[in-house]
């Protein structure tokens, strides 16, 4: 029940109304260089030298600055010749480019190509499709090819994707013991970050990256060290072309795109690919069993309606397409973090 004060002054009301005004001051601050450029210095910079540097007004970057404050992103220290801001650790660890950890590249793809998209969401829950073609004013027809308008579009995604395994990436591999699987092919694997850890926690593994052959050129070039030798890649569409026999299939991040019609068609497929007592890895974010959340995974359901053909599912959901697929013995771990972990055997 709520409470009198709830009712009286609705706390979180407003928090969530400002929600958009919150990404986009991080966005913005991230875009204009704002976390480089302190990482860089090695010590506070007064608001004239950051304006001046970053190329933009005083009054702007001000207020830009004391919102970053306010959130946390930055610390402030107020001197007799003025307010000098430093970048607080967890800025330095996540939004700065060079991080190991860095999510800079999601955050650009949310701020120029999901922020846009959500500005029709009212249109997408009224119509139940995505609205790239509003978004863009391109076909989406070609939904993936849509995704990625450019080659550039297409790097600033699969980075973000890359990032994100910087941080959950042993999580979801460890969620099962994966050791006894010698060849894994990761369908969609798109930048490799996936791939790069398997085979750092499973030296006797090899990964085949299976993608799109524009994904794949970009992955060998610019995204995975030349010296990784225990991955490979392979160009194609596993919609269309033919899923070669392994031992073990990572699906990251794909059937969420997808409605269960066409997730039935692919498991179908990887069913007839893999070897006996081989198996199929999901990664996913699962909803809770009585649709209470969590909220991410409650709002990235919705940016798959706004963005994709998919929605994101329960345990039991995915659990019953891998089962009709043929495979059996589906466990589940939750890691705790954003994505979880879900095993069939053949």
């Amino acid at each position: 029940m709520d409470s009198t004060e709830d009712l009286e002054y609705p706390q979180i009301i407003f928090q969530y109304s400002n929600g958009f005004l919150v990404s986009k001051v991080m966005f913005t601050a991230c875009e204009l260089g704002v976390f480089d450029l302190l990482l860089e210095s090695g010590q506070p910079l007064s608001l004239d030298v950051i304006a001046a540097r970053l190329g933009t007004s005083i009054m702007g970057m001000e207020r830009l600055l004391d919102a970053c404050v306010g959130l946390k992103l930055l610390a402030v220290e107020l001197r007799r010749e003025g307010a000098f801001y430093r970048n607080t650790e967890i800025s330095n660890i996540y939004l700065t480019k060079s991080s190991p950890k860095s999510q800079y590249h999601i955050m650009m793809y949310y701020s120029n190509t999901v922020y846009l998209c959500w500005h029709y969401l009212t249109d997408t829950v009224r119509e139940g499709r995505n609205q790239y073609e509003r978004a863009f004013g391109i076909s989406s027809e070609d939904l993936f090819g849509a995704m990625y308008r450019s080659e550039e579009e297409m790097l600033k995604f699969l980075a973000g994707q890359n990032s994100i395994w910087s941080i959950c990436g042993r999580d979801v591999l460890t969620a099962f013991d994966l050791s006894p699987f010698t060849q894994i092919y990761d369908l969609g694997g798109g930048g490799g970050a996936l791939a790069q850890e398997c085979v750092f926690l499973y030296p006797n593994c090899t990964v085949t990256v299976y993608d799109l052959p524009k994904v794949v050129q970009v992955a060998k070039e610019r995204l995975v060290p030349s010296e990784e030798r225990r991955i490979a890649f392979h160009e194609g569409d596993f919609f269309k072309d033919s899923i070669p026999e392994a031992d073990l299939y990572i699906l990251s991040k794909i059937l969420h795109d997808w409605d269960d019609e066409k997730c039935g068609q692919l498991l179908a497929e990887v069913y007839k690919a893999c070897r006996p007592g081989g198996g199929v890895l999901l990664v996913e974010s699962l909803l809770r069993g009585d649709r209470s959340g969590p909220v991410e995974t409650q709002l990235y359901s919705l940016n798959m309606l706004v963005q994709t053909e998919g929605k994101e599912r329960t345990a039991a959901e995915y659990s019953e397409l891998l089962g009709a697929a043929g495979f059996r013995d589906v466990r589940v771990r939750r890691t705790g973090k954003i994505y979880d972990a879900v095993l069939g055997r053949k």
